[in-house]
């Protein structure tokens, strides 16, 4: 995983940047959340969110945790359907 990790940072060249250990723990655990507790496609769609608030400056953690509730408590609203 960390040879891949490392192999796209650098195809996609975002030198200085790298996955900590604890932030893969968190992306990853995102994914899990967003796959069971909404579904399955919600995964990649969820983590890449949490991309764009991590860019535009949000804590990682604090990120993760946010979604993490939101996945675990999800409960989705009846859609009328007439």
């Amino acid at each position: 995983m960390d040879q891949w990790v490392d192999t796209v940072i650098s195809e996609l060249n975002l030198e200085g940047f790298s996955v900590t250990p604890n932030l893969m723990k968190d992306i990853l655990a995102v994914a899990r959340d967003a796959a069971h507790n909404v579904e399955r496609p919600a995964a990649p769609l969820t983590t890449y969110l949490m991309g764009i608030a991590v860019a535009q400056g949000a804590d990682p953690t604090v990120v993760a945790e946010k979604i993490g509730l939101l996945a675990t408590n999800w409960n989705p609203k009846e859609e009328n359907q007439n």
